[in-house]
C-alpha cells in the first residue's frame, strides 16, 4: 500500500470511528462540536473522510469526548505489528513532531506511540485528559522535557514519568532527529 492509500485509509478510519462514537452516544454534530471545541463543519468533513485532521484537531476531539487518542484508530486484528516508519503517522502543523501509534489495549486506558522530534525544534502539546500519566523514553538523541516550568534533560534510554494534564513541552536542541517511545495511561 502506498503512502497516499495509507493516508486515505487513516482518514476514513478516524471518520468512521468518530461517527460510530457519536451515533452510539445519540449525539448530533452540534453536540459533538460543543464538547470538543471543533466546528460542526470540520467534524462533518472528518466523519465523511473529506479532510485529513491535524494532530491538534484529533487531540481536541479525543480530549473533548474523554476517549484515548488511539481509540480513533481501532484494530480488530488478533495480532498487530507496527513497524517503524510504516503505517499510520501524523504530525503537528509545523511537521516537527510526528507520532506513530504502536499499541492500544482493549480497555482503552493505555496506549503507546513512537514520536519523532526534528532537530532544533520544540513541540508544545495541548493538555491531555485529566489524570493522564505520560511516560517518555528517549530512544535516540537527547531531549529536554519541560514539565510545570522545570526542565529535565534526557539522553538515550532515559525515561521520565509525569502528569500529562499539566503544561509540558518537548525540545530537541541538537542537530539530529530524536526518537521517543511514549506511553499514556489514562485515569478518567
Amino acid at each position: 500500500m502506498d503512502e497516499v492509500d495509507e493516508s486515505r485509509q487513516m482518514v476514513l478510519q478516524i471518520g468512521g470511528a468518530l461517527k460510530k462514537y457519536r451515533k452510539e452516544k445519540n449525539m448530533s454534530l452540534d453536540d459533538l462540536a460543543a464538547l470538543t471545541g471543533v466546528s460542526k463543519l470540520t467534524l462533518g468533513n472528518i466523519e465523511r473522510g473529506e479532510t485529513n485532521p491535524t494532530l491538534g484537531i484529533i487531540w481536541k476531539i479525543s480530549k473533548g469526548i474523554s476517549l484515548p487518542l488511539l481509540a480513533l484508530f481501532k484494530s480488530e486484528e488478533a495480532v498487530s505489528l507496527y513497524r517503524a516508519g510504516e503505517g499510520m503517522r501524523f504530525s503537528n502543523d509545523q511537521k516537527n513532531w510526528i507520532i506513530e501509534p504502536i499499541f492500544k489495549n482493549a480497555s482503552s486506558d493505555f496506549e503507546m506511540c513512537r514520536a519523532y522530534l526534528q532537530p532544533n525544534s520544540a513541540y508544545y502539546p495541548e493538555g491531555h485528559h485529566v489524570n493522564t500519566t505520560e511516560i517518555a523514553t528517549v530512544m535516540t538523541g537527547s531531549v529536554e522535557i519541560q514539565v510545570n516550568g522545570e526542565v529535565y534533560t534526557l539522553n538515550q534510554y532515559d525515561t521520565i514519568s509525569f502528569r500529562a494534564d499539566c503544561p509540558h513541552a518537548y525540545t530537541n536542541p541538537t542537530d539530529r532527529e530524536a526518537v521517543l517511545h511514549i506511553s499514556l495511561k489514562y485515569g478518567y
